[in-house]
């Protein structure tokens, strides 16, 4: 070959390869992104979807039509359960979760999260709204796998409008109603994250109370008599009714504004979008004549709106008859985005994807669990037996009205088995876990975390976003159970509020055999607020106040378990000081 020749079939050879590297590209398609909103305390019954017509939800209604939509799927009856069964696969008993606060609602730390999984495999992760599985590293999101968090580790919060915030374990001001705000940092992070995979999980707070929305929501239902009420309509209270149903069109508002997002990016095709709620409704409203509201184990307790959209994948107006939960979520998504599943423990969820997709399969029957404390409630495709072991067939009586467990003895036998099993096997765990101190350089220990002693008092029942009053006396302390897992020293912050004739209070902070004190010398008194913003008159919810960073000084802390207490060794005046959090900051 003449040497012109060999040169023109090496320029050709060079023009080609980027070519063939396009071809490669286009042959190795990136796996699906993941949206997955959740809301908090939304029934089965707010959507227009459902049947509502106290409300417009088209946003959420279009999403569900353009996807799968679960006739039956369950949940866990609180918050923090089902976040944990969605987080792991694996039913919340297992998970260390044993309730909502002052640290029940954490998840154990040999437990592998959803976020956990895509990060491993390349995925941004990041999660915007209520977390409620854990605030202390390594409970908080950003040791459970989520690159990027933005909203509050409490199972509640006391205010709406602009709050303080947890970024990234750093405490910030809100920027705006939450719900709006959490949205704006999930937009933020999909844009950012556009051109590779993503995990994005938004956890709203809403129509959690306490009860408040814009008015341009609001303004609607102010004066609303609605249409469709519950089924006992003597225990429903209609101004909490039109405050939900305000709140649930706010999500509606914001799921369209995510939705938009992607489709802007050109990213709706290659996503997932999940929608779920954690509980049944906050309130007795309609809910499809279903038995039961947040907290109860029926129906009406644990039976959620669910759909899943991927293009390509699952068609439109997909029904999904088979009952599903929160714990197939993990499985499912996993699946969905080929993501290989090394679980480190047996899950109790099981892939979706099969239904989903309408690949051919032999799907058996199941059995999901809802439980609460010592009670259990069994749910298999066509019945539900209750904790006091009555039987209904919920696809001919979904209002659990006729007991039918003496017409089915082997369905009920079998179901009562199963109940038993579950109660052996996980039913009752003592928590005795501490709180943990130096796995990261900040360490927040909330008043919801603490002990009152010596009469001081909770500002209110609900202890996720209380603080510490009422402390009188020397006789008055605050106690948190924690254990130092970084030996070294520390600078003791509290957060507090004192007005002027209480200046002068001396505060000792004692730990491991250590202590440092500092005497308060400046006031700082400021209103309480939050009601004000109120729809409808909030129960235990604490009121809110700003309260004020004061250091205590450093103090050298070996590794251990022990008690850290306050202490108030001087009060000048009529009582010592109100107390929000103390931070233990890793000097």
């Amino acid at each position: 070959m003449r040497p012109s020749s060999l040169a023109r079939y090496l320029l050709f050879g060079l023009l080609l390869l980027p070519l063939l590297a396009s071809l490669a590209n286009a042959t190795e398609k990136a796996p699906p992104n993941v949206v997955m909103i959740l809301t908090d305390d939304q029934g089965w019954g707010d959507l227009s979807i459902h049947g509502n017509r106290n409300i417009a939800t088209p946003n959420i209604d279009q999403l569900a039509k353009e996807g799968a939509r679960f006739d039956w799927f369950y949940v866990c009856h609180l918050c923090a359960p089902t976040r944990a069964e969605m987080l792991t696969g694996r039913f919340y008993a297992r998970t260390g979760v044993r309730g909502v606060s002052t640290g029940q609602e954490r998840l154990n730390l040999d437990e592998k999260t959803i976020a956990q999984y895509f990060k491993e495999a390349g995925y941004a992760t990041g999660a915007f709204g209520k977390w409620h599985n854990g605030m202390q590293h390594p409970y908080h999101p950003n040791a459970r796998g989520f690159d990027e968090y933005y909203g509050f580790c409490s199972g509640h919060w006391g205010h709406y409008f602009s709050p303080e915030l947890d970024h990234n374990n750093k405490l910030v001001r809100g920027d705006g109603y939450v719900t709006d705000d959490f949205t704006n940092k999930a937009i933020e992070f999909i844009e950012k994250n556009q051109d590779r995979p993503f995990f994005c999980y938004v956890p709203y707070c809403t129509p959690h109370s306490p009860m408040q929305v814009p008015d341009e929501y609001y303004d609607k239902f102010a004066d609303m008599d609605p249409k469709m009420r519950h089924r006992d309509p003597e225990k429903e209270q209609l101004g909490m009714t039109r405050a939900a149903l305000a709140m649930c069109e706010n999500v509606d508002w914001n799921v369209g504004r995510i939705l938009k997002t992607l489709d802007e990016l050109n990213l709706a095709d290659s996503t997932i979008v999940v929608y779920f709620a954690d509980n049944g409704p906050n309130s007795f409203r309609w809910n499809g004549d279903m038995k039961g509201r947040k907290g109860s184990l029926d129906e009406g307790g644990t039976r959620v709106p669910c759909f899943i959209r991927l293009p390509g994948s699952i068609k439109p107006d997909t029904r999904i008859t088979q009952v599903a939960g929160a714990v197939d979520l993990l499985p499912t998504l996993l699946d969905l985005t080929g993501i290989e599943a090394d679980y480190p423990k047996p899950i109790d969820g099981r892939s979706l994807k099969p239904l989903l997709t309408g690949a051919k399969t032999d799907w058996e029957d199941r059995h999901l669990i809802a439980s609460r404390n010592n009670q259990v409630s069994v749910r298999n495709q066509t019945y539900r037996l209750d904790n006091s072991g009555k039987l209904f067939n919920i696809q001919k009586d979904i209002g659990q009205r006729k007991d039918v467990s003496a017409e089915h003895p082997k369905v009920t036998k079998k179901l009562k088995e199963v109940a038993h099993r579950y109660r052996q096997e996980m039913l009752p765990q003592q928590d005795d876990r501490p709180f943990t101190v130096g796995y990261s350089a900040n360490t927040p220990l909330p008043a919801r975390d603490g002990v009152a002693h010596g009469g001081v008092e909770r500002s209110a029942p609900a202890p996720n976003c209380s603080y510490f009053t009422n402390w009188k006396t020397k006789e008055g302390k605050i106690t948190w159970d924690v254990e130092v897992h970084e030996p070294g020293t520390y600078e003791a912050v509290i957060y507090y509020t004192c007005p002027q004739s209480n200046v002068g209070v001396e505060i000792q902070a004692e730990l491991l055999g250590q202590e440092t004190s500092a005497s308060i010398t400046e006031a700082h008194d400021p209103e309480a607020y939050g009601p004000e913003r109120d729809r409808f008159s909030r129960g235990a919810e604490s009121v809110v106040k700003d309260f004020r960073p004061f250091s205590l000084g450093k103090i050298d802390l070996p590794a251990g378990r022990g008690t850290l207490t306050l202490t108030a060794t001087k009060i000048p005046g009529d009582g010592a000081i109100e107390v929000r959090y103390v931070w233990l900051k890793r000097q």
